[in-house]
């Protein structure tokens, strides 16, 4: 947030999940790729977040699929 400030406004990242009333359920969040070109963001700063993908990937991958 020192190097670009108006980043504040998607920092913290968030995941939403929710379930559709077909039962499926989707996980949103903002990618990493979208706030680069959003904010103008170098790679360097980029890596700080890109985070974000695999620990959700992860996450679903470890919950009880019924």
């Amino acid at each position: 947030m020192v190097a670009e400030p108006t980043i504040a406004l998607d920092l913290p990242l968030k995941v939403l999940a929710h379930e559709a009333t077909d039962g499926k359920v989707w996980v949103s969040y903002n990618d990493p790729n979208y706030l680069k070109q959003r904010f103008s963001l170098s790679d360097e700063l980029v890596k700080n977040i890109a985070i974000i993908a695999p620990l959700i990937n992860e996450a679903l991958s470890s919950v009880d699929h019924k």
